[in-house]
């Protein structure tokens, strides 16, 4: 079956991609407001986009209302947040913050997460999260200001969180199996990091 997109309505189109693009990593992104309220929100619109600087990028999918998510405003106004790893662990309370919160009520406190402060942002930090990217924003660049248009967010890292216990001092990598990570498949679907395969490149 073949979909031209021309034809189809923007949700239609939002089902094939998120449903086809799998499995997506997720950033679970940590901003502060003006006003000193902590943001938490997850974004599976994610990835690396370049290693030489270190830059992330995520992509907001606009609402239907029109305005931006709490997550992009904070950070065009205050420049700062925190990346976090999803794993098994965070699953439940990631899928909590998700929840349509008023910008003045912090999803930590709404799902119960603990926080640390971070090391170099003002951002709190996931204290369970085992791997943890402190970012600067670096550039927004509005593909769509329609609703399911997208907002692409470039963030440059400028320290990196490890837990001890995923970290491979010998091989200066970390540890794949223990990791854990979550991914984000379409509708209400997530795949999970228990079956891995390793194959030497050719």
């Amino acid at each position: 079956m073949i979909f031209e997109t021309a034809n189809l309505e923007a949700n239609e189109i939002y089902r094939l991609l998120n449903g086809g693009v799998t499995p997506r990593p997720i950033a679970w992104i940590s901003t502060l407001s003006v006003d000193g309220v902590a943001n938490l929100a997850p974004y599976s619109f994610f990835n690396v986009a370049s290693c030489n600087p270190p830059i992330l990028w995520y992509s907001q999918v606009n609402p239907r209302t029109g305005q931006d998510k709490d997550t992009l405003r904070n950070l065009i106004e205050t420049k700062e947040c925190v990346v976090h790893i999803v794993n098994t662990q965070l699953l439940e309370q990631m899928n909590l913050s998700c929840a349509a919160l008023p910008s003045e009520q912090s999803e930590f406190d709404f799902a119960e997460i603990e926080s640390c402060p971070s090391h170099g942002v003002k951002p709190l930090s996931v204290k369970n999260s085992m791997i943890r990217y402190e970012c600067h924003l670096r550039e927004v660049i509005q593909l769509s200001s329609l609703s399911s248009g997208g907002t692409v967010v470039l963030l440059d890292v400028k320290s990196i969180y490890v837990d001890d216990r995923l970290w491979q001092a010998d091989t200066g990598m970390i540890d794949q199996q223990q990791l854990d990570s979550v991914g984000r498949m379409g509708g209400e679907f997530y795949s999970f990091t228990t079956g891995l395969q390793a194959l030497k490149r050719p």
